[in-house]
């Protein structure tokens, strides 16, 4: 029985993480409630093991390396066929700097247009299949850094970073369609 000083401890590093956990986790199985069945192991697994976190450490990337290894222990073995995806076809630089940022005018028209942008972006993310999804989800939802990831997730540096790079790179080749739909790129000029 732990004593009443590690629970407010674990309380306070913890509990602070669960809604960013649950976003990632609802992404990862794409079900609301195995979502909750991989938050609720996640704390569960922490919490047993409370006693191995290092206090003033990242509470929090140590949380996210536990659902991640849930995930893959658990979930992931359900299914187990690869996916293959190509992106040589796509210039790196193609969307950046094409993407409008928020509007904070308050023009409703540019408001409904982000939120619809936002939607899309949600969707392709959530789409990405599972090794990409994951580190795309921490770099660009959760804001962890590449070393981060790289400890979240069990996977070497330059692993992480090819993976976001093929991740962004099929997240780019999705939204080109609604890129150009809303106006912020345009079809190639043919020769």
């Amino acid at each position: 029985m732990r004593n009443v000083a590690e629970r407010k401890g674990f309380e306070n590093e913890a509990l602070p993480a669960m809604d960013a956990l649950y976003r990632t986790a609802l992404r990862l199985t794409k079900n609301a409630s195995d979502a909750e069945d991989l938050v609720q192991e996640t704390y569960i697994k922490a919490y047993r093991f409370w006693d191995k976190f290092e206090p003033g450490s990242n509470c929090r990337a140590w949380l996210f390396r536990i659902l991640t290894n849930v995930f893959i222990n658990e979930y992931r073995s359900r299914s187990r066929s690869p996916v293959a995806a190509s992106t040589d076809e796509l210039d790196d630089r193609f969307l950046y700097g094409r993407t409008p940022g928020v509007d904070s005018s308050g023009d409703p028209e540019q408001r409904m247009l982000s939120s619809i942008l936002l939607d899309d972006v949600n969707r392709t993310i959530e789409s990405l299949p599972k090794d990409f999804r994951l580190v795309v989800m921490l770099s660009f939802v959760e804001r962890f850094s590449y070393r981060e990831i790289a400890d979240i997730t069990g996977l070497h540096l330059g692993t992480v970073k090819s993976r976001l790079h093929r991740g962004r790179m099929l997240c780019q080749k999705r939204l080109v369609k609604y890129a150009r739909e809303y106006g912020y790129a345009y079809p190639a000029l043919a020769s």
